[in-house]
């Protein structure tokens, strides 16, 4: 595939971060990072949980950003998306779609309408194998929302680990959560990563339950230096 200037589709999830990466790795110009803010907390196309966030990962990483507001009315969304990316010197869209045939089938409409290439690098990929690369290549995730059985209130801010991707497998087994998340079984946002210039540091957050799902509210997040002050030693 050649390289092309694209438009990389941020939710400020693990699977978006990490697919946008992917293609900058692939050689491809990542021109912008698109956020797509949705006033509806259900919309059926767009993440929200602390999008606004995907400002701070934008700037962390030193990519263009750009937002557009939407009411979140179900298939009327994808006419914001439509209108942002046509607008956009692109030749391209990046998402982190695994296997969401309802997402991957509207992005590709879309791309098809204004002429430009939809890359999704995680398409298919064993779901282990994606949390597992995620963790050996350093990137920092906290679980954001979560909504399926055996995912409780104590997951709610707490880290990707090697332990959750265990307890995430064993739900799978007993109740069908995708470990990935895929189904809507929770949602995340990446917080740190080696290609990130400065990382994310939450300064108020509270957790919102009731009583089968929840969300981790972000109320206060600014960007910190990665550079570790060493003590000087004769």
């Amino acid at each position: 595939m050649a390289c092309m200037r694209l438009a990389g589709l941020l939710s400020g999830g693990k699977d978006s971060v990490y697919a946008s990466r992917l293609a900058q790795e692939e050689g491809h110009n990542l021109a912008y990072l698109v956020s797509i803010q949705s006033q509806n907390p259900d919309s059926y196309m767009f993440h929200t949980v602390n999008i606004k966030l995907t400002r701070l990962q934008a700037e962390a990483w030193n990519i263009n950003y750009v937002s557009k507001d939407t009411l979140g009315i179900k298939e009327k969304e994808l006419d914001d998306l439509k209108n942002t990316l046509e607008k956009l010197d692109v030749e391209g869209v990046v998402t982190g779609a695994i296997a969401s045939k309802y997402q991957a089938e509207r992005i590709d409409k879309i791309c098809e309408e204004i002429g430009i290439y939809h890359y999704h690098p995680l398409w298919g990929i064993n779901r282990e194998l994606l949390l597992n690369q995620l963790l050996a290549r350093k990137v920092k995730i906290i679980f954001s929302a979560v909504a399926a059985q055996g995912l409780d209130k104590s997951w709610l801010g707490e880290l990707l680990t090697p332990y959750r991707i265990e307890k995430l497998k064993e739900l799978h087994k007993k109740y069908g959560v995708d470990i990935c998340g895929e189904g809507g079984e929770y949602e995340t946002l990446v917080i740190d990563s080696p290609w990130f210039k400065k990382r994310i540091k939450i300064q108020k957050a509270k957790k919102l339950w009731d009583g089968t799902s929840g969300r981790y509210k972000i109320l206060e997040a600014t960007l910190e230096s990665k550079i570790l002050h060493k003590r000087y030693k004769q």
